[in-house]
């Protein structure tokens, strides 16, 4: 398997750690909102990638932080006269909400940066100590040029990275590179005790703090959106690296930026969705569906045609099953045709090449279509169910790595319906035609559409 690091610029063979172990964190939401389909990218992608791993055999320790404390959510907290742990409370169960919607597991531990303040304090301790940072005040910074590697994620020389820094207003550090670790505490915040006073951590050194504790030193694989790269991600790598002297992760990975209907996201353009927005006029699955259409590294433009279209394409592969899993009640039960079989180990093996190829779920999707068309046009009332059956399960097998087979719900009609289907197939084996389209007429006002094939009468909901 092969995946792009961001840190190299290349596609690079995965090779774990431990063997048959996986090490990932993934960058959480700043839980004081809804989140975003910006932020919804690399929790679908990132939730892909761990299902897949998982699909493969390997066992996946999957880390993803909830930023509980910061200037936002302080500012919203006191806008609505609530404690800032009364807002990340109602909104990690808000998260929790859509992430079950869009298909997003629960990651192995769900960190948050306030249930970690020794941790965090720890590792800045250390780094005070190493003399990397330094303490103002009760303010402690990072001393941005200690660390001779910096900039070597974002391949950026210190010197043009320092042309868009500057000193705010109220900073004491020495250097505008230098960003704070730790803190004072200011009048009407949250704060906790440390040994540079009373004060709260900076958004960088939750994230170091806690892949450390639950993942160890040196992790596989870290990932998040590409605007995480500059600063935060390289910060974290500064205070990992310095502070533990080995390698933070062996492999970086960033999922591409959003557009909407072409122009880029944000609050001024009016065009800033919540996925709870989103979901109210598309499935959750769609919207995963959608995210993973195209290839993660790439840009994505999202609009409701295009959202449509996903619905459509994901509509035609569910429709492939329940008419696969209908012939499959009647069908005979003769042995599979091993040229059948075997045609499906090639989109199975389609699927898999896919994925090993960093993850390409734009391909792996279109393996999923093939096999679609193949049934479509091979498989009838003739064919037998082991074939049959070999099919379904691989195309739930496929979906559910990629996250998008959604749980079978049984329709059940009413007893009354149930007599009007009994009552017009008697009408049609009596050739009492009127009759037979007069209960056809009943049932779709009733929003049954019935539809006859060979192997019966099938019906849905319309």
């Amino acid at each position: 398997m092969k995946l792009y690091n961001s840190m190299t610029g290349k596609k690079e063979e995965f090779v774990p750690i431990e063997d048959g172990k996986v090490k990932m964190y993934s960058c959480g939401p700043t839980v004081y909102n809804y989140f975003h389909i910006g932020n919804a990218r690399p929790f679908i992608i990132f939730d892909t990638l761990r299902r897949y791993f998982e699909y493969r055999g390997y066992e996946v320790s999957f880390v993803q932080n909830f930023t509980d404390i910061d200037d936002k959510m302080i500012k919203r907290a006191n806008e609505e006269g609530i404690t800032v742990k009364e807002l990340a409370e109602r909104f990690i169960c808000e998260y929790f909400k859509d992430a079950e919607g869009l298909g997003i597991k629960k990651a192995t531990v769900h960190p948050r940066a306030t249930e970690n303040i020794d941790s965090i304090i720890t590792l800045i301790k250390t780094l005070e100590d190493k003399g990397y940072a330094y303490n103002v005040d009760g303010d402690v910074y990072f001393s941005v040029k200690k660390f001779a590697e910096y900039g070597k994620l974002s391949h950026q020389p210190l010197e043009n990275l320092e042309l868009g820094a500057r000193i705010e207003i109220g900073d004491k550090k020495k250097d505008p590179m230098d960003f704070a670790v730790w803190k004072a505490q200011k009048s009407g915040e949250p704060a906790w005790e440390s040994p540079w006073g009373m004060g709260r951590p900076g958004w960088h050194i939750e994230c170091s703090a806690m892949a450390n504790k639950y993942l160890g030193k040196t992790i596989d694989i870290h990932s998040g959106g590409k605007d995480l790269i500059f600063p935060h991600h390289e910060n974290e790598i500064a205070q990992s690296e310095c502070a533990h002297d080995a390698a933070f992760a062996n492999y970086w990975l960033h999922n591409g930026y959003i557009n909407v209907n072409n122009q880029k996201m944000s609050k001024s353009l009016g065009n800033f969705f919540t996925v709870r927005d989103v979901a109210e006029k598309f499935d959750y699955i769609v919207i995963r569906f959608f995210m993973l259409s195209a290839h993660y590294r790439n840009p994505i433009n999202f609009s409701d045609e295009l959202l449509a279209q996903a619905k459509s394409g994901l509509e035609r592969i569910n429709t492939c099953l329940a008419n696969l899993r209908f012939l499959s009640q009647s069908a005979p039960t003769n042995e599979a045709d091993p040229a059948t079989l075997a045609e499906l180990d090639a989109f199975k093996d389609a699927f898999i090449k896919a994925m090993d190829d960093d993850i390409n779920t734009a391909d792996a999707v279109s393996a999923i279509f093939d096999i679609v068309k193949y049934a479509n046009t091979n498989f009838d009332e003739t064919t037998c169910a082991q074939s049959l059956d070999a099919a379904i399960s691989l195309i739930e097998e496929l979906m559910n790595v990629l996250g998008i087979l959604k749980e079978e719900k049984q329709d059940f009609l009413d007893s009354d319906i149930e007599a009007l289907i009994e009552e017009r197939n008697n009408a049609r084996k009596n050739k009492d035609f009127k009759r037979a389209d007069e209960i056809r007429d009943m049932l779709k006002d009733a929003g049954i559409a019935l539809e006859d094939t060979r192997g019966g009468v099938k019906w849905k909901r319309v």
